[in-house]
């Protein structure tokens, strides 16, 4: 089963859970501010984009700029950058798409359906 990790505000979350719907798509939906993904998803999604640490984190919020994580992620190790998404579900990129044979953050339709195979 698709897992999705998402907040209600987010303009492209909406269009993902939309997208996943009228695709006939089974998912569970979580709310990424109070139940943030787990260590073992964080990796899988971490090994989808060829370790990339800076992918996960939504590097356009508030929290991620008060903390001053452009210049920390720059020597932080996957250890540290997971538990700090781990803190603070609002620093995960989201929507946050995981499953068997998915591991996207983001909203694109098209790279959803190349993954879905929709």
């Amino acid at each position: 089963m698709l897992k999705v990790y998402s907040y209600k505000g987010c303009d492209g979350c909406g269009k993902a859970l939309k997208w996943l719907d009228s695709n006939g798509l089974e998912y569970e939906n979580f709310p990424i501010r109070d139940i943030p993904p787990s260590e073992q998803e964080l990796d899988k999604m971490l090994a989808a984009y060829d370790g990339n640490l800076r992918r996960l984190f939504n590097v356009s919020s508030r929290d991620y700029r008060e903390l001053g994580l452009k210049k920390a992620l720059l020597s932080m190790s996957k250890k540290d950058a997971f538990a700090v998404l781990r803190s603070n579900g609002n620093l995960v990129k989201r929507p946050f798409l995981i499953g068997d044979n998915a591991a996207i953050v983001g909203f694109k339709e098209a790279e959803w359906a190349e993954a879905m195979g929709a």
